[in-house]
């Protein structure tokens, strides 16, 4: 009992611990997982996030977050119970990818445009998989498929806007939520009234803020591809595999490449595409649920940007193992129809 009680008090201590052994024991295949992370980090994610991210530091210095707001605000009330500038996060969110929503979300929390209870239930639906991943990436590359792309892009899109509806929905139940809504302000923005003058500050502070993110995000693409470098090395996911494929009758394979999604979708989502069986549209429905999901990876990654407000993951991990599962209900039902019929 004493021993059990020990390892719950030191267990994150024992799982670095062992991250540490496994780092010295498997070094030759960690300095190739290193390289492919970085790689991957130089080549992907820079490309593709760090512009979305200048762009978004440039606009909160401006009134479009004002204007927005205005225009959507009889919008995103009725559906999300949201102020309107939650518009913002949701429409950059789905058009850059993870995990720009998020750290839109903090600004305007940062900034008393939404209550603590808002962001939270923001995070949940606009912190998405953009449509050049989902739809190049994915469909493309991985499938060789580009309708399978679209019905993966459209379907996250829909479960992304049911979760916010169902949270919304939810919330209205909570008086106090409804009182918080009443400290949005139109002032907020208002002040943001940028000067030709402030224009090389605000340029220099946006670049820097940038970088700032994305070489945050670059360090747990780099430190999760050695983390399956690792329990690859150490057969500890091939063993979970055969026992749930044993134990539900499961194909081993699609739950490997399952179970490395939940740590890190897009190598989990590069595994399941590669498995060749007869009904394909399992496939097709895992990649959605984990393009919903989001995995490990992304989830501490929101975490490192949230980390110095009071936001709470709690809520996003429900918000997005539901949207999840919403995702992989959508593409099920779509790919009942005999036109969208994929198997061999």
């Amino acid at each position: 009992m004493k021993v059990f009680i020990l390892l719950k008090r030191n267990f994150i201590s024992i799982i670095f611990l062992l991250f540490l052994i496994g780092l010295v024991i498997f070094s030759n295949s960690n300095l190739t997982a290193t390289a492919n992370g970085l790689k991957l980090w130089a080549n992907n994610v820079v490309p593709s996030l760090f512009p979305f991210f200048v762009a978004v530091e440039l606009l909160n210095n401006t009134n479009f977050v004002y204007f927005l707001s205005k225009i959507l605000d009889k919008f995103m009330k009725p559906l999300f119970n949201v102020p309107g500038c939650g518009a913002f996060p949701f429409i950059m969110g789905l058009i850059s990818g993870y995990p720009v929503g998020a750290k839109i979300v903090l600004n305007l929390y940062l900034n008393n445009a939404c209550s603590k209870e808002e962001a939270e239930r923001l995070l949940c639906f606009t912190n998405n998989s953009g449509p050049l991943f989902i739809m190049g990436t994915v469909g493309i590359s991985f499938y060789a498929n580009s309708t399978i792309g679209l019905i993966l892009l459209i379907t996250h899109i829909l479960s992304s806007i049911t979760v916010g509806i169902l949270l919304g929905f939810i919330s209205r139940r909570n008086r106090k939520s409804k009182v918080e809504i009443k400290n949005n302000n139109e002032s907020i923005f208002k002040k943001n009234d940028l000067k030709l003058s402030e224009l090389g500050e605000i340029l220099g502070s946006s670049i820097f803020n940038s970088i700032k993110t994305v070489l945050i995000i670059g360090g747990f693409v780099t430190i999760f591809s050695v983390v399956i470098s690792i329990l690859q090395q150490t057969k500890i996911l091939i063993i979970f595999s055969s026992l749930i494929s044993n134990i539900f009758g499961f194909n081993q394979d699609l739950i490997l490449g399952f179970l490395t999604g939940i740590i890190e979708f897009t190598n989990g989502l590069n595994i399941i595409s590669t498995i060749h069986i007869k009904q394909i549209s399992i496939n097709i429905i895992l990649s959605s649920f984990i393009l919903g999901f989001g995995g490990i990876s992304i989830m501490l990654q929101v975490l490192s940007i949230i980390a110095k407000s009071k936001l709470s993951i709690k809520k996003y991990i429900i918000g997005k193992f539901l949207h999840g599962l919403i995702a992989a209900l959508y593409t099920y039902l779509i790919l009942l129809l005999p036109f969208f019929n994929f198997n061999l």
